[in-house]
């Protein structure tokens, strides 16, 4: 019984882990859904997938290890799904492949993508939102979020305004570059033409959780980054702090402070 006890108090501790920040204080924070049909993906994220509810104020959050992924309800129809716009999809570790797509597929999740050999498929969630899995069987939890996958008609330029705007590491996953954080990374795909920005569709933005946000902001301004908004602080999220950036390819980021606490 001990043992058993043990385990499952072992299992919570890890699934609640967030990644600590790099030397400039960030860790990739979420990404966030804006859809018409909550009850759709929550059933997909939170049954399926395991991720657990938490919430800030009326804002609902799904915590993996490594990431949250945020959920709102529409007010407007989203204009798409994520294939299209700069962020073309995100995607978890997961510890089988085989397990993952059959839980998936039996919930009438289509495979939009699979790649048997590598044990690595990208599904099409409701309201085309894409996510891939790819198999470790190392991992010591089900799942982890992994990465954010960009795509960019220039991959390397973009890649190094992440390392040098949010500190990452430059590195390479496979054949695309790469900028490597606590907790996942971005990877940036060959674009022929430019793709949309992302706001306004089902998966609206990205997120880094940033220490000391106010300070990073004002260096953020010094820099001449874009804002899409400014810093504030939010009494109705539970004093989450957050800002909105815009990458130079038109991908919205959210800049938080307080997610970690949860």
């Amino acid at each position: 019984m001990r043992l058993l006890t043990f385990a499952a108090v072992t299992a919570a501790c890890l699934m609640g882990q967030t990644a600590a920040p790099n030397a400039s204080g960030i860790s990739i924070g979420h990404v966030h859904l804006i859809v018409g049909d909550v009850d759709a993906q929550r059933k997909l994220f939170v049954d399926v997938l395991g991720g657990e509810v938490k919430h800030a104020g009326p804002l609902e959050m799904w915590k993996f290890p490594g990431a949250f992924v945020i959920i709102q309800k529409a007010r407007v129809a989203p204009t798409e799904g994520s294939d299209g716009s700069t962020v073309n999809h995100f995607g978890f570790l997961v510890k089988s492949y085989a397990d993952t797509k059959a839980k998936l597929t039996a919930a009438g999740v289509k495979v939009h993508a699979d790649h048997p050999d590598n044990k690595q498929f990208t599904a099409e969630f409701p309201e085309k939102i894409l996510v891939e899995f790819t198999q470790d069987s190392s991992l010591d939890v089900p799942i982890k979020f992994h990465h954010i996958h960009i795509a960019a008609t220039d991959q390397e330029g973009l890649r190094d305004w992440y390392v040098k705007t949010f500190g990452g590491e430059s590195g390479k996953r496979g054949v695309f570059p790469a900028a490597k954080f606590p907790g996942g990374e971005v990877d940036f795909m060959k674009a022929q033409s430019a793709p949309a920005p992302t706001k306004g569709r089902t998966l609206d933005h990205i997120g880094f959780e940033v220490k000391n946000l106010k300070e990073f902001c004002d260096k953020l301004e010094g820099e001449g980054v874009t804002f899409d908004m400014k810093y504030r602080e939010m009494p109705m999220l539970n004093g989450l702090k957050i800002a909105f950036v815009l990458d130079p390819s038109g991908t919205r980021i959210e800049l938080t402070e307080g997610l970690a606490s949860y």
